[in-house]
């Protein structure tokens, strides 16, 4: 261990101090309110990171595969490869990058540097994606691509509980919540007049730089204003993918709650455009047009959903319920998924799970900034809360072909039985959500 002097440059004066990586903790009280015009900044970064992320996950990928592949189960085992190693990456930057931002001695801020790098690499990311000629730069690209966006949603996200007070987050949240449907309709519909595949990759993620730069220019970030007094150390690096549940059990239990249901909404939606291609014998235009027909229903749900649960929650001060019946409600909707014998119910399923997922998205980082383990550690935490959301994007491409062949073989239907053990999992994440003690 080795000590360094306290950073004696002043605080630039529109900067309000944050807490020392010694412990200390800055001098002004907690927010009473939500900076003017936060909310709105912070949801429109979340939003181009989803629209840049989701975008690909839920359509352009599967077809930027296809086309570099000869066969359909090619195209189905190349594409659970790419995505599953990058939602790894996704796993790693998540909650590394929230631990070196709380530590970050910048003039300019604790969280703005990752999130104006991370819009920046993003980019070039994307257009690395867009013009490759094969699996393997697709592969690169995609592990490049979730690792600056997700350093970017780390640090964003980081900001909630520096700038907002807790009985307000469940608002913030509510709205930050709204901007996960609204960023997969709007590359659904980027993408209905989009046939280059560079454009594709290109457009969404440059659409999330400048909303990224935005909420840069408008955060009054935190400026740690004391040199960490120890180095970060291999034990620390490897500290910031994990937890204690026996120490910190309500944190524990909120990550298996995320992860399960996370599982049942993020993870099994990415085989939708190869459902519609097998099932229901679309082209690939057609399919496109119909997850935006899909997609729009979604977002209906979750428009009407996310901020009803978000301002419900706080009013009575309850996270738990709102959870729980999120988490039935995907279920409900993803047997529905299971069993369409049409694209007409196929579209009702999804705005049924889209009814369920916005009161959960709403509510979600409300109730994981009420269980956070260190107020020291605020993004490193959040961060390893984000590997539930990372986790499942990377599992379940991985079982997916194994999955489906399990329902085919026994006479069910693959994606049947895929979108069953979906629902099966969320189940499970919703009941769990009740093992929170310090959370009503």
């Amino acid at each position: 261990m080795t000590t360094t002097s306290p950073d004696t440059r002043p605080t630039p004066p529109d900067l309000p101090a944050a807490p020392t990586a010694s412990g200390s903790t800055a001098p002004e009280a907690a927010p009473e309110r939500a900076p003017r015009g936060y909310a709105p900044a912070l949801a429109g970064a979340n939003f181009g990171v989803y629209l840049a992320l989701l975008t690909p996950v839920l359509v352009s990928m599967a077809f930027k595969v296809q086309h570099l592949t000869s066969t359909d189960s090619e195209a189905s085992s190349q594409l659970g490869l790419v995505l599953g190693v990058g939602a790894f990456f996704a796993l790693v930057a998540n909650p590394l990058v929230g631990r070196l931002s709380d530590r970050t001695t910048s003039r300019w801020g604790m969280r703005r540097p990752w999130i104006l790098g991370g819009a920046v690499v993003g980019l070039g990311s994307f257009a690395l994606i867009g013009a490759a000629t094969s699996v393997w730069m697709v592969l690169l690209g995609w592990c490049l691509a979730q690792t600056a966006m997700n350093a970017l949603l780390a640090a964003a996200n980081a900001t909630l509980p520096d700038q907002v007070p807790v009985e307000g987050r469940g608002k913030v949240s509510g709205i930050i919540g709204i901007t996960t449907p609204i960023g997969i309709l709007a590359g659904s519909f980027l993408m209905n007049f989009i046939s280059s595949d560079l454009l594709r990759f290109v457009v969404p993620a440059l659409i999330a730089t400048v909303l990224a730069t935005v909420f840069v220019v408008r955060l009054k970030d935190r400026v740690l204003t004391e040199k960490p007094v120890q180095r970060f150390t291999a034990r620390q690096f490897f500290g910031s993918f994990v937890f204690d549940p026996r120490k910190h059990p309500d944190f524990g239990w909120t990550w298996l709650t995320k992860f399960l249901i996370f599982f049942g909404y993020a993870g099994v939606a990415t085989y939708l455009p190869y459902y519609l291609q097998d099932d229901f014998g679309l082209s690939e235009d057609k399919a496109i047009s119909t997850i935006l027909v899909a997609n729009i229903a979604s977002m209906a749900g979750m428009m009407v959903s996310s901020p009803l649960g978000g301002i419900l929650s706080d009013r009575f001060g309850r996270r738990r319920p709102f959870v729980m019946v999120a988490g039935l409600v995907m279920v409900v909707g993803l047997v529905v998924l299971a069993f369409a014998p049409n694209i007409d119910t196929l579209v009702l399923a999804q705005a049924i799970i889209g009814f369920g997922a916005g009161s959960f998205l709403s509510v979600d980082l409300a109730l994981a900034t009420q269980v956070l383990p260190n107020p020291d550690d605020t993004a490193k935490d959040l961060g390893v809360l984000n590997i539930a959301n990372a986790l499942p994007q990377s599992i379940a491409p991985a079982i997916a072909p194994a999955i489906l062949a399990v329902g085919n073989a026994i006479g069910l239907g693959g994606y049947t039985f895929w979108y069953l053990v979906g629902a099966v999992v969320a189940l499970a994440g919703a009941v769990l959500v009740y093992r929170i003690k310090g959370v009503k």
